[in-house]
């Protein structure tokens, strides 16, 4: 768990990097908010492919080496970011980017599946994802600092070799079966589900495609809002209040910071839920709905009034209800079809990958055209809505029923 939760904090801090530093890349490559935001979209084309076949690979070859060579290019691309020259050697680096990313969480979930108990799935993709929060919270500081000491570009050839060090540990530390690990006890395989042959298990794509696409549906709209944050909001403090780089991002990061306590809280809310009321239905779809509601609602004062603290206030707290989402929604995959976690959750994650797509390049786009930034948060509001509406019907009560050819 220690490895997976630093996992998700250098990516999410390689990931969201750019953004701290939008507006020197801007200045520096001649680009507008109109190219800027398609950079971002990069990132989410083949991430949104990899989700497809990622979780497929992590289930078939296992965490240990998928996410080594997913984390590998990962490293390149990132340090690769400081050596571009115009749109497009940046809009190929974040794509390179979004290759290695693609199967990383789908994979990461597959490693949770073998070496977390069942009552604690919840609080296992809450704290890991809560690590991602603080790299979002980390990185527009950490960028913004390292700039002014080594430029933008230094700034991510230095990122790059720091996530090539977590390769090297997860190698080493890792293994696919804990009964193949020497520190593991009789005492801990006793609490772990049972282990066997399901990750090289056929796969009932079509079956598994039309149980999980309702979760895909939410995890869009869920996408869509974390997209905003993590892409525009430096942009959006620096622009819109014309505050200096650092001090944008650092409004950023206190927003930012804000989905740490919800990503952590909505895995232990929902594992709580679950022991008390043992209903999956209660335990995930409410903590869900609560989120989509809460994000709404804090995210109107933003489009209704120009103040700068009420915006910093209001953007915290509708990244927080967003958040509590993250750990039932990663949960209900694995409560659908255990046996197989990381294609299920690779095809729930496509929604969020494809929001990532749509996302930051509309919202540039609708800055660009409009001269506004009100019209992209009422378009994030009305997702959040929808969010809701869509959560009310999942139901990860119902597990997967495994076709008799495909067992």
């Amino acid at each position: 768990m220690g490895l997976l939760c630093l996992l998700y904090l250098v990516l999410f801090v390689v990931r969201v990097a750019i953004s701290g530093v939008a507006p020197l890349i801007k200045t520096d490559l001649r680009l507008s908010n109109t190219e800027l935001g398609l950079v971002f979209s990069a990132f989410a084309i083949p991430y949104a492919i990899f989700q497809l076949i990622g979780g497929w690979i992590g289930d078939r070859w296992g965490a240990r080496m998928v996410l080594c060579v997913s984390c590998a290019v990962v490293a390149a691309a990132t340090a690769l970011t400081g050596a571009v020259n115009g749109f497009a050697a940046l809009f190929a680096v974040r794509l390179a980017l979004g290759f290695g990313e693609g199967a990383t969480f789908p994979t990461a979930t597959r490693a949770m599946t073998s070496w977390i108990p069942e009552s604690r799935w919840g609080f296992a993709q809450g704290i890991t994802h809560s690590f991602s929060r603080i790299g979002n919270a980390l990185a527009p500081p950490l960028i913004a600092w390292m700039a002014v000491l080594l430029t933008w570009r230094g700034s991510f050839a230095i990122l790059g070799l720091l996530s090539s060090a977590w390769v090297l540990l997860w190698g080493w530390f890792f293994r696919n079966d804990p009964h193949e690990h020497p520190m593991i006890t009789a005492a801990d395989l006793g609490e772990l589900p049972a282990q066997g042959a399901r990750r090289r298990a056929a796969i009932p794509w079509l079956q598994l495609a039309r149980r999980i696409w309702p979760v895909t549906a939410v995890d869009f709209c869920y996408g869509w809002v974390l997209w905003l944050f993590l892409s525009w909001i430096p942009g959006f403090f620096f622009e819109d209040y014309h505050l200096n780089l650092q001090s944008s991002a650092m409004y950023s990061a206190g927003v930012l910071s804000a989905g740490i306590v919800g990503d952590t809280l909505g895995g232990v809310v929902s594992d709580k839920l679950l022991r008390k009321t043992g209903s999956l239905v209660v335990a995930r779809r409410s903590v869900i709905i609560a989120g989509f509601l809460g994000a709404f609602t804090f995210m109107m004062p933003v489009i209704l009034v120009h103040n700068l603290q009420l915006a910093a206030v209001s953007l915290s707290l509708a990244f927080f209800f967003a958040e509590l989402i993250v750990a039932p929604i990663w949960s209900v995959p694995m409560d659908i079809t255990p046996r197989y976690a990381g294609t299920a959750s690779g095809m729930m994650n496509f929604g969020f990958a494809f929001a990532g797509i749509v996302s930051p390049s509309t919202f540039g786009y609708l800055v660009d055209h409009t001269g506004s930034w009100v019209v992209p948060f009422a378009a994030s509001v009305l997702l959040s809505v929808l969010g809701a509406v869509l959560a009310a019907r999942l139901r990860p009560d119902i597990p997967f029923e495994t076709p008799a050819r495909a067992s």
